[in-house]
């Protein structure tokens, strides 16, 4: 006679977001990526989003399977008609839900892309992505807007010129989903804000870096230390539940001699 042994849960089965949904733009590599893994190992069925770049999103996808998670890749750009909803889609019919989106992407220092591409990323894609997502969303369900010192800081800190326009971007992307405020308040949603200095290994910091030699051993001298993407990543990911109030924002690294 075979004996039988009760199935063991998984983390997936039993973690802080089992049976809940999450989108996380900009994912196929670097923070998105690992803030998907992150998710996912805490429970969480995962929307892993990228612009162009399949395999690479195939692969975060893989990897999460491969550790009891669920997951599923989908190409938007959110910058164009349609991007945002595709995720939302994908979402309810690959999972049944919506219950956290982290607004990962970014960028505006690419130079192929048109010079309003900053703002229509960072600020215009963003709203959108919220738009489409807050309608799918139920109470208790929280948005993470991942950004940097040197854009929430802003006004009242200067960046250096070759991020400016950037920097300026995201913050009125920050601005726009802080406006929305009371309509997510009255919805039950959540927004925090996570806001990073430069991270070692990222796009950004590696074309700020090469556009101005030095830039990296200055903000890790000011800094006393950059996080890794690994690191940044658990603390935004660390967000998605963490018992804080409408509004917050999560300050990592550095930001002391900014406020």
């Amino acid at each position: 006679m075979t004996e039988e042994h009760p199935a063991t849960p998984t983390d997936s089965q039993t973690g802080a977001l089992a049976g809940k949904t999450a989108i996380v733009t900009g994912s196929s590599r670097g923070i998105g990526a690992e803030v998907a893994r992150l998710l996912a190992a805490q429970g969480a069925s995962v929307v892993v989003n990228y612009r162009q770049k399949a395999p690479r999103a195939n692969k975060v996808v893989a990897g999460i399977e491969a550790a009891g998670g669920r997951a599923v890749a989908v190409g938007a750009d959110l910058t164009a008609e349609g991007g945002a909803q595709a995720l939302v889609d994908a979402a309810r019919e690959n999972f049944g839900s919506l219950d956290l989106l982290v607004l990962n992407a970014s960028g505006g220092m690419e130079a192929d892309l048109g010079e309003d591409y900053a703002m229509r990323l960072n600020r215009d894609a963003q709203v959108g992505m919220l738009e489409a997502a807050v309608a799918a969303m139920p109470t208790g369900s929280r948005v993470v807007f991942v950004t940097s010192h040197q854009a929430h800081f802003i006004e009242t800190v200067p960046t250096m010129p070759e991020y400016e326009a950037v920097a300026r971007s995201k913050r009125a992307g920050e601005d726009a989903l802080r406006e929305r405020q009371p309509d997510l308040t009255g919805r039950g949603i959540s927004l925090v804000v996570v806001s990073g200095d430069m991270i070692e290994g990222t796009v950004t910091a590696t074309l700020l870096d090469r556009a101005r030699p030095g830039t990296l051993d200055e903000r890790r001298s000011d800094a006393g230390k950059l996080y890794s993407v690994e690191e940044f990543a658990a603390e935004v990911a660390r967000m998605a539940t963490a018992d804080v109030p409408t509004g917050y924002t999560e300050y990592v690294g550095g930001a002391e001699h900014m406020k």
